[in-house]
């Protein structure tokens, strides 16, 4: 792995690639962020939902927060394993994360009037906004993520399940916590599928690096 780090960025081309993807990845999480306090202030009112106005909630918040923690270590560790691999995933999510910030800007309804709460002081600050916090709904993001390094990981079938098992869990832990509506969790399946065909498009030079040996 060292030889494989110290190959890399010894060439300007990767070092600009991996910068310029880093860069692209901060400045889809400060955009996240801003939108995320839009969004808070605009909320209207909850809507009814097929499955949450069926069903009581469950307190899933420690799965919802320490599972996402989980979902980023491991993530953070696979990316960086290869250097090859960074530049495309950070891109990836920067992508995602843009896209997310657009559509949750858009559509103002509030959470589900039952639902779990974050009981944590150091989680619910401003800053995880967007992420464990807020009243960003549309499309949700903890069943997105994990799917979106699914799709990148593919041909890897560990990684494959790994992720997709994540991305299934997260997607039964948002409904039955009543932290999305049925429609952000079934549309982030969807949505993110194109993402990553958009990345594929879009980043064709680091889709190639990232399938390199």
């Amino acid at each position: 792995m060292k030889q494989a780090y110290r190959t890399y960025f010894a060439d300007k081309k990767f070092i600009i690639t991996f910068l310029s993807g880093l860069v692209l990845l901060m400045a889809s999480l400060v955009v996240q962020f801003y939108i995320s306090i839009y969004v808070e202030r605009s909320a209207s009112v909850p809507v009814t939902d097929i499955i949450l106005s069926n069903t009581r909630f469950y307190d899933v918040g420690g799965i919802f927060v320490w599972g996402a923690i989980l979902l980023t270590i491991i993530g953070a560790f696979v990316v960086l394993r290869k250097p090859n691999y960074a530049p495309f995933a950070m891109k990836s999510i920067a992508i995602f994360t843009f896209i997310r910030s657009v559509f949750i800007s858009l559509t103002h309804i509030s959470p589900f009037p039952t639902r779990a709460l974050i009981d944590s002081p150091f989680f619910n600050r401003e800053v995880f906004n967007g992420i464990f916090t807020g009243n960003d709904l549309f499309f949700s993001g903890h069943t997105g993520i994990p799917f979106l390094l699914a799709l990148i990981f593919w041909e890897n079938k560990i990684l494959r399940i790994v992720f997709l098992s994540f991305s299934v869990m997260f997607a039964i832990v948002v409904l039955l916590g009543h932290l999305h509506y049925s429609i952000d969790v079934l549309s982030a399946f969807f949505i993110t599928y194109s993402i990553f065909h958009i990345c594929k498009f879009l980043f064709k030079k680091d889709w190639q690096l990232f399938l390199e040996k």
